[in-house]
Parts: structure tokens; sequence; C-alpha cells
């Protein structure tokens, strides 16, 4: 029987797949699943080796602590490992991470401390320096340091390295990777300055990181932008990082790497997250500016399950601009789930209080529309929901008609956007018309998301 012992024991031995439905010039492009590792990512590799490494040396004990500051999978790797050898996990995060990841972790078993993401190294509630002061106050943990630590290089020297050699025969001519940590970067470069000298490293980093600048043009910022890809690009060099053999760097948008990643799942099936936008992206850049051809390598860095509720989630893509939508320069553009679409979360007048309470909690808003014969006749909000049922749990079995609202305060479709302040003003929601017709609901929320991307164009 093929059975294993543990589910360590299924880290690494991913696939690679040849991508076969972009324009990849005259390139052979593989993509190698790091999503398909059971932690969901390819820092399971690096969360392994390091856990050993640091029980190897005794600074790990049974039972012990491990501390450290991610912005990414590594988090991931590292709660799959302390999971199954019984070590309590607290990781530092910047408050970036979707909440699919900060799920994961907690169902894992780790303690989670949330802390800021627009700080830079040297502060004190930098994710990285916030690990460290948490693990000092801990006795006998232990900071694992990804950033520092040689046993996150070592791990892609000693096995990813000979493990993509291997699977591709020898014949590859380049690779394209992200940076995080810098563990792949390095440890990738010691394996194949000995195992194939000529093989080209290609960085993939996400426009606001500081590295991209630093290959190109051997110059270091010392101020970094921000970013919404999750787990790669630095605002500092990690002690670990070796980029003697990276070639060339390309800066790709949040935009371009949201927009990749969902072409990659709508062309080839492939689910993964926003990095692996990013190093596709960079990667079809690279291999349609070669004149001759080439094998390309690079990876699904992890599974975009962890970021169904970003960037493949049109209401947020919308919010971010990355979706072109039709502009009307009137209030429907502030609309974000238009009734015309079937996309605004409604209930009629007749169906009990308790499936406005679900629909409420499933698609995670605080009041809905109540729609009879196409037309808007109410409006049910939590407030509305709690003092109806506040006082008898029978009176979710109500219609919705015993609670709605239906004074309702509408603004027309033309109207100017300062419109919006006196109904806000009031507490309510506006409901906007294009004469009696119902187009949708604008919120604070929405008014302010819009005021947002205005300011950034």
């Amino acid at each position: 029987m093929d059975v294993h012992d543990s589910i360590l024991d299924l880290i690494g031995e991913t696939p690679i797949v040849r991508l076969s439905r972009f324009d990849t010039g005259p390139c052979e492009l593989y993509i190698k699943l790091e999503s398909q590792n059971p932690g969901g990512s390819i820092k399971d590799r690096i969360g392994l080796k390091m856990i050993e490494e640091a029980e190897r040396s005794g600074a790990l004990k049974p039972g012990g602590t491990i501390v450290e500051g991610t912005a990414g999978n590594t988090g991931l790797g590292l709660a799959l490992v302390a999971a199954q050898k019984g070590y309590r996990l607290v990781l530092v995060i910047p408050d970036k991470m979707s909440r699919e990841k900060i799920s994961n972790l907690k169902a894992m078993g780790a303690e989670v401390v949330l802390t800021r993401s627009d700080v830079a190294k040297g502060h004190p509630e930098y994710y990285q320096d916030l690990a460290r002061t948490v693990a000092s106050n801990i006795d006998d943990a232990v900071f694992i340091n990804q950033f520092g630590n040689p046993n996150n290089p070592l791990a892609h020297e000693q096995v990813t390295g000979p493990e993509i050699w291997r699977q591709m025969d020898g014949q590859l001519d380049a690779i394209v990777l992200g940076v995080g940590s810098s563990g792949t970067v390095t440890g990738l470069s010691t394996y194949f300055a000995a195992a194939a000298p000529d093989l080209e490293l290609v960085l993939a980093d996400p426009e606001g990181s500081i590295l991209a600048e630093y290959i190109n043009q051997g110059t270091l910022s010392e101020k970094s932008g921000s970013w919404l890809v999750e787990g790669i690009g630095e605002d500092f060099l990690p002690t670990i990082s070796d980029f003697t053999r990276v070639s060339r760097a390309y800066a790709i948008s949040d935009r371009e790497s949201m927009e990749t990643g969902r072409e990659l799942l709508r062309r080839e099936g492939i689910l993964a997250g926003s990095s692996s936008g990013t190093l596709l992206a960079a990667a079809l850049h690279y291999c349609r500016e070669q004149s001759a051809p080439k094998k390309v390598l690079t990876f699904a860095c992890d599974t975009g399950n962890r970021y169904l509720s970003k960037m493949y989630n049109d209401f947020w893509m919308r919010d971010q601009g990355f979706l072109e939508v039709e502009e009307h320069g009137d209030l429907r553009d502030l609309i974000a789930r238009p009734f015309s679409t079937h996309d605004t979360v409604t209930v009629s007048p007749d169906e009990p209080l308790a499936n406005a309470y679900t629909r409420m909690k499933l698609y995670d808003v605080s009041q809905l529309p109540v729609i009879e014969d196409g037309h808007i006749v109410g409006i049910l909000d939590e407030s509305d929901l709690l003092l109806a049922v506040m006082d008898s749990d029978a009176a979710f079995d109500q219609p919705v008609r015993t609670a709605m609202v239906t004074e309702l305060h509408s603004v027309q479709v033309g109207d100017p956007l300062e419109s919006l302040q006196p109904v806000f003003d009031k507490d309510f929601v506006a409901i906007v018309k294009d004469g009696e017709d119902f187009l949708g609901l604008i919120t604070r929320v929405d008014l302010l998301h819009h005021l947002r991307r205005r300011a950034d164009t």
C-alpha cells in the first residue's frame, strides 16, 4: 500500500505542468504546483526544515514555543509542522493578510497577533520586530526568524533545486521566482551554480518593493511603497539573501498580478494565489521578449483558496479598481451590488425574518432591500431585525413585512454626490432610483471606496 505515516511525508515532490493556453512567445513555460504541498504552499518546505534543525540543535525542546513574524505562507507551513510535533506556535502577522489565511492558522492551533502593515523595519509594530519582542517575553521560546535562518535557503538547495532538475530531465533555461524571505532564490542560486551554471534566475517583484530596482539598477531605495500582493516583495534585504545570480527583475503591478492569477484559473484550471499571478506575469513578459526558444519554469506559490475573499471576489476587485466596469458618471458608479445584474442581496416581504438574518450573515451585509414584484417596498437592517426578535425567539418565524421600514429615503441616479451625506447623517442607507426603478443601495463604505479610488487616479 502507498500509505504515509504523517502528513509531513507529503511535503515536496510537487508536480509540474506545461502551460498551453497563454502566449509564451518562442518559449515553453512550465509551472511547479507548490500549492499541492499539504499546507498549500512552498513554505511547507522551509517550515519543516527550520523546525527540525531547531530540534537537532537543542534550541527547540519538547513542548516548546515557536514564534515567527510572517506576511505570507511561512506561518501556515510552521503551523502544519508545529501541530504534528506538539509545539505552541505564536505568529505576528501584518493586517493585510487575507481572512482565509488567518482562519486557517487559528484552525491549526496557532496563536495570531495582528499588527500594522503600514510601518517599516525598525518600527516596534513592524511584524518582524514585534515577533522578536514577543519571543523575548516567552520563556524558552524560539524565534525562528525565516529572514535570517540559514536553514531556510538550505531547504531549497538540498531538496527543491534537485527536485526541479530531476523533474525537468536537466532541460531548463530559466526560472522566474519571487522573493519574500529570499530562501528560495538563495537556495536555488547555490544549487544551480553547481548543477547548471548557465541557468538564468529572473525575479518577479510587486511594484512598491525595493528589490526590482536593486537587481536592475544596483541601487537600494531607502523607502518602499505599498502593495496588496501577499508573501513576496520586501522593504529591506534579508540577511540570508543572495541575488548574485539573478540576471533581471520585473516589477509587476497589483492589478496585473491579480488579473494574471485569475486568468491562470480560467485558462489552465490552476487556482493559485496573488503572488503566483506576479510570477506568471513576469514569466510571460520574459518569455515574450526572447528571440530563441527556451524552457522556463515558474511557481504556483500557494493555493488560491486563501484569496477567495480578495482576488477571486469581483466586489473586492472592483473596490480596488482592478476590474473594468462601465463608468456612468452618476451615482450608479458607487453601487457595489447593482440590482439590474442580480447582485443586490434582497429579501421578499413574506419571507421569515430567519431568512433575512441568514442572508445578512452569509453575504456580510447589514441591510436588505425588501423587493416585491420587482419594486422596493421596504428596508430591513440589523437594528430592525434585532428589535423584532429581541423579546421572542419565535419572532424569527414572523414575516419580514412585520419588521421592515417602509418610509424610504431615496436619491435619484443623477443627483450630485453631496446628496448622499444628508441621508447618511440620518443613519440611513441611500436608495438609488431612476424615476421609480430601483437601481441599488449606496452605503457609507461604498462612498469611501469611491472617494479613495478618485484620490488614487
